[in-house]
């Protein structure tokens, strides 16, 4: 288990080395490099500032200098510096990350609830009505846009009550440390939005993969020995079940830690997603290629936590 561990964090290593490497040759190395110095001071910028940020990060100098100075950085954990914000590109990010953590964590726990648990009664119920109207509803949820089912939610818990006097849901995100009742009551639509499409991947990977395992020897054995039908579900076949949805989880959370885009523009949260569209609009590259970075490092770290949970979960697999 250790020698495996430290095997995915070695790949683990190379696979951020190599993004770093995509990152610099994408933004500083590539069509309209020469500008890069002006890009990065912002477009207000005067000829000083320019001349300033070209020095401090060594623009000037051969590429593998410039390319060794932008790691090294980095690996004092320092993300650069937003001249259009006025400061670090750590503190801009700081204050982005844990709302959009908020928004996956619960949105997270909803759908895997709700996907798993309908996916396991589809399976158990296969061809039954129950199974049809899971199967049904999560197709329905699948093929919805997150942005219109966001819309739709605002449309109906937000605008609807509030013209009929009844305030339950804010429209934008309200910090938890100006109210923790509004910071919760503000998150849960964005929680269902981010939820509800997800859970129905969910739903069928659960249902299908549920459908394998059912029909092992090892459950027919489970039964023969008289095992309640609801320990042989949940103790013995939903465990064997969960790899492939783990795998999935592990991707989904890996990526949104990067952002939530669309929920997050949707509902005006000031997430990563939010902050890396604005900075998109102000032209603001080092919060962009922080984001970036940020971003693939969640779904590397996603990665090897899965894999790591493989063994737990299912003991067919060996991990050497």
């Amino acid at each position: 288990m250790a020698r495996f561990l430290l095997r995915r964090i070695f790949q683990g290593i190379i696979v951020l080395w190599l993004i770093t490497v995509g990152v610099f040759a994408i933004f500083f190395i590539g069509p309209g490099a020469k500008q890069v110095p002006r890009v990065l001071a912002g477009k207000n910028a005067t000829p000083q500032v320019v001349a300033e940020v070209t020095k401090r990060l060594q623009l000037d100098r051969p590429i593998y200098e410039q390319y060794w100075h932008f790691v090294w950085l980095l690996l004092h954990g320092n993300l650069g510096y937003s001249f259009y914000h006025g400061q670090s590109v750590n503190s801009v990010l700081k204050a982005a990350f844990p709302i959009t953590l908020s928004l996956v964590i619960g949105a997270a726990i909803i759908w895997v609830v709700l996907g798993v648990l309908s996916g396991v009664l589809s399976a158990v119920k296969n061809r039954s009505v129950a199974d049809r109207v899971f199967t049904g509803v999560a197709l329905f949820f699948y093929s919805m846009p997150t942005f219109v089912l966001g819309l739709l939610l605002l449309l109906v818990f937000y605008y609807e009550l509030t013209i009929h006097g009844i305030h339950a849901f804010p429209a934008t995100y309200i910090p938890f440390s100006q109210s923790a009742t509004g910071w919760f009551r503000s998150l849960i639509l964005p929680w269902f939005t981010l939820a509800l499409v997800s859970a129905a991947t969910y739903t069928r990977l659960t249902r299908g993969s549920m459908l394998d395992v059912m029909n092992e020897d090892y459950i027919r054995t489970a039964r023969a020995k008289g095992l309640s039908e609801r320990r042989v579900i949940f103790r013995h076949a939903l465990r064997a079940a969960l790899t492939p949805i783990v795998t999935q989880f592990g991707l989904d959370v890996g990526i949104l830690l990067g952002g939530a885009v669309i929920t997050e523009v949707v509902f005006s949260m000031p997430g990563l997603g939010y902050t890396a569209v604005a900075s998109i609009t102000q032209q603001d590259l080092p919060v962009i290629i922080g984001v970036v970075i940020l971003a693939s490092a969640a779904v590397v770290v996603a990665n090897i936590v899965v894999d790591a949970f493989y063994a737990v979960l299912d003991p067919r697999v060996r991990l050497h």
